[in-house]
């Protein structure tokens, strides 16, 4: 297949291109292989560049404004006049921006259209972007092992938290006598361990007549099994969808739009998510006890446990370079399938059973962490939002394919760059850091009550809302943790030292967090009701 098959109309002039909150543009459109590309008139800058992967749904409008001037006898349809004709094409992305392009002729709107939903949907791997991209700054295989082998075997509070896939007893309740061993060999003589299912108690037993099921008692006398049921999949997605859709319209009250942010369900899957994390991180950390994470087949639900209870107790997956890591070792290496889950995102209409939100949903998760710890966390928002939009479209292959095996066969660590090779060049790196970052080597104990639960703005609405003021309190916050900034208060108008940084953090956080709901007192002391049930 070549590209130029796809291309129906490559180039479109006075176009006019739409986007909340900014000005419309008019100027040259232009369709390459990879890119949708628009040059204003008359200066001739670039005004958009957008990968076509991005775009999860296109929606099309033709309008005949004037008269039809129907083919002379023995032309051709080309002969055919339309005066007025014009169309409008919508794009929604899969980071959810919305743009609106006015094209003036309903044949080249059509064209182009469909041009795009085209070239968005190749489903060839080896011909996606990530395959043609070659920045100059980059080199191949540049940043693609992030850690050394040892850390993938390291133990959490002095105990082994595990993950798998689902035992396969079936029906007849078959035996493995060597993962029987395995987890024997884990625990001494005296002690225990828990399995934390990620499915409900009854969505187990269902899946023992297909072949799947759960660790027998019997078999597994020092585990105890404790079933947190976490949403994937269709109800996921819709849930995600239902969201994205309430945050795009406008609410005639407050009122409707928190039903509506209700009804959606996506709080509660945050809820739900963080609580099973805590849950895991608490038999580790105060119930001194192994954990073993699984749900159905281990590449969904259980990586977001798994890497979420890593985050809460190791202060070292917490920084940016360690944050990396957990990632590859926990998303990418244990085989979370991104081009299956991030295939469409929430507003295509073509929707299969495979896409679903998990890797979305864990990023969310750990915004309210860093939003409730706003100093224990090296990174910021805008790593969390780079990372979403990579991973559903990208020029990077990090997170191409749905396995290693996949990735191995397409050779993409030979043919494609490294996102984070790209994220740790020293000048990209500054704009992901947390200017507040102070090492924190506490478990964080985060609060699920419905008040600590927020949405996530700076995602939901990104595009909706303009950011320009919340950039600039960035810039300030920055300025002034560096000691750069000539307005702090009588005392402190020379640059910071060293021994009060940690003050001007802290100072700069409150002022910070003043306008974002505290955690309710005693998180530290709720967190132990985690495991009350498990004694």
């Amino acid at each position: 297949m070549e590209f130029s098959e796809l291309i129906k109309t490559a180039t479109v002039e006075d176009v006019l291109l739409s986007r909340p909150g900014l000005p419309a543009v008019r100027g040259t459109l232009c369709i390459t292989s990879h890119h949708l590309l628009l040059s204003s008139c008359p200066r001739g800058d670039l005004e958009l560049w957008l990968l076509i992967r991005n775009v999860d749904a296109v929606e099309k409008r033709v309008q005949n404004l004037g008269w039809y001037q129907p083919p002379r006898t023995g032309g051709s349809l080309r002969d055919t006049r339309v005066s007025g004709s014009s169309g409008t094409i919508t794009l929604r992305c899969k980071d959810l921006k919305v743009l609106q392009l006015e094209i003036p002729g309903m044949e080249e709107c059509l064209n182009v259209a469909s041009s795009i939903e085209a070239l968005s949907s190749v489903d060839s791997v080896m011909m996606m972007y990530p395959f043609f991209y070659r920045p100059p700054s980059l080199r191949l295989q540049q940043g693609w092992h992030l850690c050394p082998p040892e850390r993938h075997f390291q133990q959490v509070a002095s105990q082994a938290l595990l993950r798998s896939s689902q035992p396969l007893t079936g029906p007849n309740r078959r035996r493995c006598r060597e993962d029987e061993k395995l987890l024997g060999t884990i625990l001494a003589e005296g002690e225990r361990g828990f399995v934390i299912d990620t499915r409900s108690a009854q969505a187990a037993r269902q899946a023992r007549m297909s072949g799947g099921g759960t660790e027998p008692k019997s078999s597994y006398p020092q585990w105890r099994r404790l079933h947190r049921a976490l949403e994937r999949g269709r109800p996921l997605q819709e849930s995600f969808a239902k969201l994205v859709e309430a945050c795009g319209e406008p609410a005639p009250s407050m009122e409707r739009w928190l039903g509506r942010l209700d009804g959606s369900r996506w709080l509660s899957h945050v809820k739900a998510a963080l609580s099973t994390a805590c849950l895991a991180a608490q038999c580790l950390d105060r119930e001194g006890c192994s954990v073993l994470v699984h749900g159905a087949e281990g590449t969904d639900t259980t990586l977001l446990v798994t890497a979420l209870a890593q985050l809460i107790l190791d202060p070292a997956c917490r920084t940016l370079e360690g944050f990396q890591g957990l990632l590859e070792r926990e998303w990418i290496e244990a085989g979370h399938p991104f081009q299956l889950r991030c295939a469409r995102s929430a507003s295509s209409h073509a929707r299969g059973k495979q896409e679903a939100p998990t890797f979305l949903l864990f990023l969310d998760c750990v915004w309210q962490l860093s939003r409730q710890f706003p100093f224990s966390l090296e990174f910021g928002e805008q790593l969390l939002l780079t990372l979403f939009d990579n991973a559903y479209a990208s020029a990077y292959g990090t997170f191409l394919c749905n396995n290693e095996r996949e990735r191995s066969l397409c050779k993409v660590k030979e043919s494609t760059h490294s996102l984070w090779a790209w994220l740790n060049q020293p000048e990209e790196k500054q704009k992901y850091l947390n200017p507040l970052y102070s090492h924190n080597p506490l478990v964080i104990w985060p609060s699920v009550e419905p008040q600590s639960i927020q949405l996530w703005q700076g995602f939901f609405l990104r595009w909706i809302r303009p950011s320009q003021h919340l950039d600039e309190a960035w810039v300030e916050i920055r300025r002034l943790v560096e000691g750069n900034s000539s307005s702090i208060k009588e005392g402190n108008s020379s640059s910071i030292k060293e021994g009060n940084s940690s003050s001007t953090k802290e100072s700069t956080g409150k002022r910070l967090s003043q306008s974002l709901p505290e955690p309710p007192a005693g998180t530290e002391n709720d967190a132990e009701a985690w495991t009350a049930g498990t004694r």
